[in-house]
């Protein structure tokens, strides 16, 4: 099996490269460098009356870092509409890893109790990495990408990577943009930020996510969590 180790899955990150596997049972990874790349500007994201209104609902209660190696096993579950996935037993360890040393994040999506949905990515500078996200209910992957937009703007971030367009990332904001433009965003993003992940946004231990709790310290709890009403004023709707 190919194992990763985490200062070199840093590394390659750094230079706008990250793994995939061929199934969930390959034991061989391999690097992608998208000669187009999907980006989520954070200004543009696009918060629709109807999403909004589930935010503001809070039929989910969404929390920071409580259960990352839960939602990295439901992102590498069968789908109807996705029959395999690039996520491997290697990968799982990795990013396991990685999140050990507070590089890697998850927000989570709950509904009475369950996990419902989420997503998780890589932290390095001012960029985040989105890797994967599911939904086992509708809207709950819409909902944990506001909460990370909106944790990202208050956090001083500069790019939300998405690696590949989908129809529902662009539902949501995401552009595709060059080899070339893209790399110029992410050495802007990483400018004066060394692998240990410090720099404007903090340390790796996910001190920029954390950003918007800090700020409303008495609206959330311990595991992170922030009403909808919170978020929708981060991503600047004002009604």
């Amino acid at each position: 099996m190919n194992l990763l180790d985490p200062n070199m899955l840093l590394r390659a990150y750094a230079v706008g490269v990250f793994p995939m596997a061929d199934s969930r049972d390959a034991d061989e990874v391999f690097w992608v460098e998208p000669k187009m790349r999907a980006v989520l500007p954070l200004d543009g994201f696009q918060l629709s009356r109807s999403l909004a209104k589930t935010l503001k609902s809070d039929r989910f209660r969404v929390t920071r870092d409580t259960a990352f190696g839960e939602v990295v096993s439901a992102c590498a579950e069968a789908q109807p509409d996705r029959p395999d996935t690039w996520i491997n037993p290697a990968i799982e360890s990795a990013y396991g890893e990685l999140h050990r040393r507070q590089h890697a994040h998850s927000i989570e999506c709950w509904q009475d109790g369950k996990l419902v949905g989420g997503l998780y990515g890589v932290q390095l500078g001012r960029a985040f990495f989105g890797e994967s996200m599911f939904s086992r209910v509708s809207n709950a992957s819409k909902v944990a990408l506001a909460h990370l937009v909106a944790r990202m703007k208050t956090g001083g971030f500069a790019l939300l990577d998405c690696q590949f367009m989908t129809d529902h990332l662009a539902s949501l904001g995401a552009i595709e943009i060059s080899k070339d433009d893209y790399t110029s965003l992410l050495d802007a993003a990483l400018s004066s930020v060394g692998l240990s992940g410090t720099g404007s946004t903090g340390s790796a231990a996910g001190a920029g996510l954390a950003a918007l709790e800090r700020l409303f310290p008495d609206d959330a709890d311990e595991d992170g969590a922030l009403s909808g009403y919170v978020i929708s004023q981060a991503l600047g709707q004002t009604s």
